[in-house]
């Protein structure tokens, strides 16, 4: 894969991602729009609720726009979130201070059809930021990958064992193939309305992908993840698609053969050495700087910085965190990751 043809890309982002290796890397960071921003948490306290705030698309155009203003990464992450589409499939949904919470899903329990209306704000947002964006900056869209998406809807949050959403997959598997063939058909028809309304490619969020043996990793995020990404390649096959398997460990590479995306993002724990020498043979990788050491900034951020850029520069590389921007990530230290980029 690296090294095919890109002429037709002007973008730094879009060209990496189409196989090229460029001497000034792009870059972006996961939840680059949030709290660590004082423009953000004026927004949030204004919109009165997270929900509000993402479906409201002048809000969430804003969010989505300020880091952008202030630091010029190379890509603008769509301001949204992974549990609008258990939404639009019925389930209730709240954002409370220690996180989101859902009416946990019961085995076997039916969900409504999924209400498109629901997310059409969404596009309207995308829309605005594409509008709005300089001509070299790269909007990216997104969604949670199915296994993910299951997890949330199960447990009702977030979990510390998934006792909950495993004992629904050993017990039930055909029934759980079903819940997860569920929110795969939701989760296409929300990527293709942020394409058709203008994100140039799209993150698979798959944030427990490490909560799973090596079997269910196989059936439960390789195999959903696959026919996911043939869905979009078949309605938009020039939309790469970055795949995050958060946690994968020895799997990373299984993931990265199996699934068809076009870039894999690498968790802090992915050592450089087998990032550069069994996934980016394959494909573009992108990450994984320890978001701690942005939050600390100065020296141990600078060395490893450079040694990320040394490493995997070489080939195909999106600089990026391993996880999101820590809500306490003084945005000094984003502007100094920027000027560190810039060359």
């Amino acid at each position: 894969m690296p090294g095919k043809t890109a002429k037709r890309l002007t973008k730094p982002l879009l060209r990496v991602l189409a196989g090229e290796t460029l001497s000034r890397q792009p870059w972006w960071l996961m939840r680059q729009a949030g709290r660590y921003l004082p423009e953000y948490r004026a927004l949030r306290e204004k919109a009165g609720d997270f929900i509000t705030l993402c479906l409201t698309p002048e809000m969430a155009a804003e969010v989505t726009l300020q880091p952008i203003r202030r630091f010029g990464m190379d890509a603008a992450i769509l301001f949204s979130d992974i549990l609008l589409v258990p939404r639009a499939l019925g389930q209730r949904l709240s954002f409370e201070n220690d996180g989101p919470k859902l009416e946990p899903l019961s085995e076997n329990e039916k969900l409504r059809p999924l209400d498109l209306a629901m997310l059409a704000p969404v596009g309207e947002a995308v829309a605005r930021v594409r509008a709005a964006l300089p001509g070299e900056t790269t909007l990216i869209g997104f969604a949670g990958a199915p296994w993910t998406v299951a997890t949330y809807m199960v447990e009702g949050g977030t979990s510390r064992d998934f006792h909950r959403v495993k004992t629904y997959c050993y017990r039930d598997p055909a029934g759980f193939a079903a819940l997860i063939e569920t929110i795969s058909e939701a989760t296409l028809a929300f990527l293709s309305l942020q394409i058709e309304a203008g994100v140039e490619t799209v993150q698979l969020f798959d944030s427990w992908a490490g909560a799973l043996s090596a079997a269910g990793f196989e059936r439960w995020v390789v195999g959903p993840t696959k026919q996911l990404v043939a869905g979009l390649k078949q309605r938009f096959p020039r939309v790469p698609v970055i795949g995050f398997p958060r946690g994968a460990g020895l799997n990373y590479e299984r993931y990265a053969v199996a699934t068809g995306v076009d870039a894999v993002g690498l968790d802090t724990s992915v050592p450089v050495n087998l990032a550069r020498e069994r996934l980016q043979a394959r494909l573009t990788v992108q990450g994984n700087l320890d978001p701690v050491l942005l939050r600390v900034g100065g020296p141990p951020m600078n060395q490893a910085v450079a040694e990320l850029r040394q490493a995997l520069g070489a080939g195909p590389y999106i600089f990026n965190l391993g996880h999101g921007v820590l809500p306490d990530t003084p945005p000094e230290h984003v502007a100094e990751l920027a000027r560190l980029l810039s060359n």
